[in-house]
């Protein structure tokens, strides 16, 4: 799921905040623990109230970090939630992390309540895909710099939320090339 910094304008997405502030299923997590694992099925949809998470894949090349989830954002597997099939990827706290829970059912009742959510739930996952491909740009950006620049315009307070090491994963490049990028 998106980030709700871009998608707050979305009525969709005002109806999930909507849930989150009226549930009260929550659920703390110990740094290095996942709420989700490659091969599990996602049922649920998570807004992070506090620390922090990433969405990773494991490779030959070792862990791949493709998204952050912090205060404020939602997350989930989301191919695995979408279509029902074992995820891919692993969510894991990169510290103690308290997370909101929306269980799939109540996503879909949401969706399905009548004709113009169903219209309101089309736009959402429009601009959950548009904001994936910029994600996909910045891992194929070829230098360091662009690619660092892209993702701050995105999220200018990232590095209040994640450490750099893992920063620098995700940017593809060692810890080293990324503290003299921000230096320069």
């Amino acid at each position: 799921m998106p980030t709700t910094d871009k998608l707050n304008q979305s009525s969709f997405s005002h109806k999930i905040m909507q849930k989150f502030e009226k549930t009260d299923d929550t659920k703390i997590i110990k740094k290095g623990d996942c709420l989700i694992r490659e091969g599990e099925i996602e049922k649920q949809v998570y807004f992070i109230t506090s620390g922090a998470v990433k969405l990773f894949y494991l490779s030959e090349l070792g862990e791949r970090i493709i998204r952050f989830g912090y205060e404020g954002s939602i997350i989930n597997s989301l191919s695995s939630f979408l279509t029902n099939e074992p995820s891919e990827f692993y969510i894991e706290a990169i510290r103690k992390t308290e997370v909101k829970i929306i269980r799939k059912e109540e996503i879909e009742n949401l969706i399905y309540e009548s004709e113009e959510s169903l219209k309101e739930y089309s736009k959402f996952l429009e601009e959950l895909l548009a904001q994936q491909m910029a994600r996909e740009i910045d891992l194929l950006t070829s230098s360091p710099n662009k690619r660092l620049e892209r993702v701050l315009e995105r999220s200018p307070d990232l590095f209040q939320h994640v450490p750099l090491k893992y920063i620098a994963a995700y940017l593809r490049m060692n810890p080293e090339t990324l503290s003299r990028i921000r230096k320069s």
